[in-house]
């Protein structure tokens, strides 16, 4: 093992030479069926030809001129995004966590060219992920990820998540703004309840609080609609996207209604690479494909499948997974035993995957995955669920 990257990450020795569709190839020759998809990244799997081309064609043009000059695709996907969705405005970054980050810059600037100035707090719920900046740790209030780094960035309220009576009990003259996953993923695939989403809707409305949603994860097609929030019948007033978005390209963007974006003028804000024309061009492909229709469609149909065969294996096996959790193709294995030992199975039986917090492996796959590769997948997750039951049978 290299010993000159930083040991940030607790790493497979696991070496990857290239990748196909839902397949990656390690360098012992070895073919692994990739559910992880970088953390919900490759949108499109490996080396998708479409993105490549894209990539491709703007990399002889155009790589990098920086946001002091007029950036042409970036003007073409912000134009794409915002008659896609609730926002009249996008700003372009370089990852998820530049986008949360952009986003609570952006409610607190607002609330403060209001004359309210100290209208500056941030609710947020437990089991929550917005990254790994210090004011993302923050704003998620995770112990492990707090521990460190001195006092937390002030401003965060962190409440039990789907409690009406809680939130009502945080709110105060100083709220600016309710930051929220609408699926958690890092926290275990935790889908908030539509009734508490449409009264934090409603609450925030009344009280000009504004209305933060992650889909860093959860965006770009993964549940069958283009955005998560679609399930629930609500509109943001800001909205973070990352990682699919760029379908294995850095890019980040944090969606504004024309009153938050107002308040973000010259000066307030910025990124050197964000919106850069490589990011842009691979960004307006991914988003050209997954904001079609039948697309869209294709991925609940698929998703379906994929739910009804776990579900199925869950209830054959339920001294190994309790049950089944999630929307479309972010869907979360809720384990009885250890998480580990069911991901170490799979990993052996030629699958990856990513474990998650409440003791769940996450599903991420390609939402180009195919109905036989979905049903093949869900027989070697059922043999390896068969083997850990027969070991404990055993014991």
């Amino acid at each position: 093992m290299n010993t000159s990257v930083a040991n940030t990450y607790n790493r497979k020795k696991l070496n990857f030479t290239h990748g196909s569709g839902i397949y990656l190839f390690s360098d012992e020759n070895k073919k692994y069926i990739d559910l992880a998809a970088g953390i919900a990244v490759n949108l499109l799997g490996h080396s998708n030809k479409k993105l490549i081309n894209a990539l491709h064609k703007q990399s002889k043009k155009l790589w990098h001129v920086s946001n002091l000059y007029k950036i042409e695709e970036q003007e073409q996907l912000a134009t794409k995004l915002t008659n896609l969705s609730f926002a009249s405005k996008v700003f372009f970054c370089n990852s998820g966590a530049e986008a949360v980050e952009c986003s609570i810059k952006a409610a607190r600037r607002y609330q403060f060219l209001k004359g309210k100035r100290e209208k500056k707090n941030i609710i947020t719920f437990t089991g929550s992920f917005h990254g790994r900046t210090l004011g993302t740790i923050a704003a998620s209030n995770n112990a492990n990820h707090l521990e460190g780094f001195g006092l937390p960035l002030e401003g965060f309220i962190n409440i039990e998540r789907d409690n009406i009576d809680k939130l009502l009990g945080a709110l105060d003259e100083n709220t600016a703004a309710i930051l929220i996953e609408p699926i958690q993923g890092e926290g275990g695939i935790n889908v908030f309840d539509t009734d508490f989403l449409k009264k934090v809707e409603t609450i925030a409305r009344k009280k000009d609080i504004l209305l933060i949603l992650d889909e860093v994860q959860s965006g770009m097609g993964r549940t069958g609609k283009l955005f998560a929030h679609e399930l629930f019948n609500i509109k943001p007033d800001i909205m973070s996207l990352a990682k699919g978005l760029g379908g294995g390209f850095p890019v980040g963007a944090c969606l504004m209604k024309d009153s938050v974006a107002n308040a973000m003028n010259p000066g307030t804000h910025g990124s050197t690479f964000g919106g850069n024309p490589l990011a842009m061009a691979v960004g307006n492909c991914v988003t050209d494909i997954v904001s079609d229709p039948i697309f869209l469609a294709d991925v609940e149909k698929k998703a379906n499948l994929f739910h009804k065969n776990l579900t199925e294996i869950a209830s054959e096996y339920p001294s190994v997974i309790s049950k089944i959790k999630g929307l479309g193709l972010m869907i979360g294995i809720k384990c009885k035993i250890e998480n580990s030992i069911l991901s170490n199975e799979l990993y052996d039986n030629g699958i990856l995957t990513v474990n998650a917090g409440d003791n769940v492996i996450r599903i991420l796959p390609p939402l180009n995955i195919s109905i036989p590769e979905i049903n093949k997948v869900s027989q070697i997750i059922k043999k390896s669920v068969q083997n850990i039951d027969k070991k404990n049978a055993k014991k």
